[in-house]
């Protein structure tokens, strides 16, 4: 469903991403962990066609990212780090227009199925500029999962989210999971541990594990001491 092959993307003389290489399938929950400047987000770009690889190739669903980059944007459902969003529109209003983007034909019904799926009802009244952060991440959520897409790209989900949220939110991400390829990036161990089956460890641009949270903790006492031992500077 998503395949990364020998991806590297270099800004000047530096290597954002050097030879990055992995896939995942449907049914899989993926962490992509590493520390803040690691490449995460460089690689959510590319594999969503915002910013072309200098080197390498992505596929999704059968799409290339070259050949057929609007085939693979609908493919995806997309929360970048930073969450665009209309500050001016109301909930459901930019969830409408979204899913006219999509041409969804049940749009008004998929609008209040992702109303109610991320926990926005008692917000409905307020433009978007108003909401918490927290909030405003769900409707990151609700915009990314209205076109029902087969890949979610979800670049630091829970940032911003106290702690009855984060719980709502790592069950919907949970839920989308068991039918979609997910692919979430964080800094956070807790977070990858709480929903991913697997996890792929980047540093300086470089997968330095790959493995079932399982494998990974065979050698070592806990994910954690894993992570600190494998993105120290």
């Amino acid at each position: 469903m998503l395949q990364v092959t020998n991806v590297t993307k270099i800004y000047g003389q530096q290597h954002a991403l050097d030879n990055v290489s992995f896939s995942v399938d449907k049914g899989e929950i993926v962490g992509l962990l590493g520390p803040n400047g690691a490449g995460k987000s460089t690689l959510m770009k590319i594999i969503t066609c915002f910013i072309p690889p200098s080197e390498g190739d992505v596929n999704v669903c059968g799409y290339n990212i070259f050949d057929n980059p609007k085939e693979v944007c609908r493919c995806i459902g997309y929360l970048p780090e930073q969450n665009p969003l209309y500050t001016e529109m109301y909930i459901p209003e930019f969830l409408r227009f979204v899913a006219d983007i999509y041409k969804l034909k049940n749009s008004r019904q998929r609008v209040d199925e992702m109303i109610e799926l991320t926990g926005l009802t008692p917000e409905l009244g307020k433009k978007i500029g108003a909401l918490s952060k927290g909030y405003r991440q769900r409707v990151g959520l609700a915009q990314a999962l209205i076109h029902d897409p087969q890949v979610l790209i979800l670049d630091e989900p829970t940032t911003g989210l106290d702690p009855n949220q984060l719980e709502e939110i790592r069950k919907v991400i949970i839920n989308a999971g068991k039918s979609k390829v997910v692919l979430l990036s964080t800094h956070i161990m807790q977070e990858v541990e709480a929903m991913c089956n697997r996890a792929v460890i980047i540093n300086h641009g470089k997968i330095v594990a790959d493995g079932s949270l399982d494998e990974l903790k065979k050698k070592n006492d806990s994910m954690e001491e894993l992570f600190h031992k494998l993105t120290k500077d």
